[in-house]
């Protein structure tokens, strides 16, 4: 009878880690590895999602919400970089899974990171194809840059994206890190321009009050009169709202767990992998705070929820309506927003393909999913399968069909992984404990029982309907392990 719980030892994938004639090749330092989690985090969560939850639920205090936010992805944080310095294998929060809770808590991992990675790359897809449309002044037929259910033909710009990105995986890992070093340099100069030329425009008048008041009027469609935001629930004003706005801003900080796909092909993973995870969040933690404290400033937090004003454009409507003599800021804040989803797509993509070639290897996909390329010694079929799953959502689907999935998917990994900490110690010897190589996380239990906590919390501020799809999205991998996984899996043979 089949053991739902079979472990992967750590023996075994120690052995896995060590085999690089045949797996993935070790190309990547701890900058490299810096630069790839900033690649992935700073993407239009930043200058999409500061707005938003102010408007919505934060206020002036977003800056707040940064940092609840961050609180929570550094107790996770602090697990992930144990994990990848001790067992550097490809896979993530999957492998970690199956090394401590069992293959069919693995798989449930594999199967959410789907909804972050592969769905998360194809949402960002199409919104750099709506931005690359706005920089060219809508010089792209409409037909030829939405989807059919918007009354298109298809999403050429989204697939021409994902086609050059699945090209660059391909040739090789430290070529996709070179040229994503570049586009976050582009990206995180444009941020760091609006934080120092904002700072001069800020009205401390607009910080006040810092929280938004219990009695503030909801934001009315001036069209319908139908209610746009209701300020009346407890996570849409005061402290509350400042949690209500951390798990929107959340979605801003995904990335960071992207990282520990690549442990495979890092040098030194015991000490590449903390400052690679650590370090990228931590970088872009004071980047988020900066940034939010100076857009609240600059603009009243009122005007983001304002349907005729800033509502869709929040930052390029700051600088044009605030920022005199600035415009050319707002078509470089477009230019920023497009590098940061190049360096988004090219770093989910990276990611998923890595978390099925570790599925791939364990049986629990089929084997085309862990074939390397005779030269470049990259997953390349994987690659390719995954450019035409998510290029088919991206050239046919609107993007608003995945909603937060993508945060579903990474906060439930979070919660595990913090857990996978807590199971992997109690389960070490005396001797273990003393002699472990690599990063070790402080303050256990407690980092990651907060861990836990606080992402569980963010899950539970997560909308219904997101709720409702990512559980329909996890009965349908349950199908799908239980009809062919399980029947294939190398520990269950």
């Amino acid at each position: 009878m089949a053991n739902l719980w079979v472990k992967k030892s750590l023996a075994s994938l120690m052995e896995q880690a060590s085999d690089s004639e045949k797996g993935l090749k070790r190309t990547l330092g701890a900058w490299n590895l810096v630069a790839l989690g900033i690649g992935a985090i700073i993407g239009a969560g930043l200058f999409v999602r500061t707005a938003s939850a102010a408007a919505q639920a934060a206020g002036p205090s977003v800056t707040l919400s940064f940092i609840v936010g961050a609180i929570g992805c550094a107790f996770a944080g602090l697990c992930y970089a144990e994990f990848a310095s001790k067992i550097p294998i490809a896979g993530s929060a999957y492998t970690y899974a199956y090394a401590t809770m069992g293959e069919i808590v693995a798989w449930i991992i594999g199967w959410a990171l789907i909804m972050e990675y592969a769905l998360g790359a194809a949402t960002v897809s199409i919104a750099w194809s709506e931005y690359l449309n706005k920089l060219l002044g809508n010089a792209i037929p409409f037909e030829w840059c939405h989807s059919p259910m918007e009354g298109g033909i298809i999403n050429a710009p989204a697939l021409i994206i994902l086609l050059a990105l699945t090209l660059l995986l391909i040739r090789g890992t430290e070529e996709s890190a070179t040229v994503n070093a570049v586009i976050v340099a582009i990206k995180v100069a444009i941020v760091l321009i609006f934080i120092v030329v904002g700072f001069q425009f800020i009205d401390p008048a607009n910080h006040l009050p810092y929280f938004i008041p219990e009695n503030t009027p909801p934001v009315l469609d001036p069209k319908t009169g139908k209610v746009l935001i209701d300020y009346a629930p407890f996570f849409k004003h005061g402290y509350g709202g400042v949690v209500g706005g951390a798990a929107i801003v959340f979605f801003a900080f995904i990335g960071f767990d992207a990282v520990s796909t690549a442990a495979q092909e890092a040098k030194n993973p015991a000490r590449d992998m903390p400052i690679g995870i650590l370090g990228s969040l931590a970088v872009c933690t004071v980047l988020y705070i900066l940034f939010a404290h100076v857009l609240t400033g600059v603009a009243n937090w009122s005007e983001f929820a304002d349907p005729t004003k800033g509502r869709e454009a929040s930052v390029a409507y700051a600088i044009t309506a605030h920022m005199p003599g600035y415009g050319w800021l707002a078509t470089a804040v477009t230019v920023a927003i497009l590098a940061g989803f190049s360096s988004v797509i090219l770093v989910m993509l990276m990611g998923q393909s890595r978390v099925f070639y570790s599925m791939s290897q364990d049986g629990l996909l089929p084997k085309a999913f862990s074939e390397l390329h005779p030269r470049f010694r990259t997953p390349f079929k994987s690659n390719w399968i995954l450019f035409v799953f998510v290029g088919l959502f991206a050239a046919l689907v609107p993007g608003s069909v995945a909603g937060d999935l993508t945060s579903f998917g990474t906060l439930l990994a979070f919660v595990l992984v913090s857990l996978g900490v807590l199971i992997m110690r109690k389960g070490e010897t005396a001797g273990e404990a003393a002699n472990a190589v690599g990063f070790r996380t402080p303050l256990v239990p407690l980092v990651p029982i907060l861990g836990a906590i606080v992402c569980l919390g963010m899950i539970v501020a997560i909308d219904l309907t997101t709720l409702a799809s990512a559980f329909i999205w996890m009965i349908i991998g349950l199908v799908v392990y239980f009809t062919y996984s399980q029947k294939n899996s190398k520990l269950q043979s």
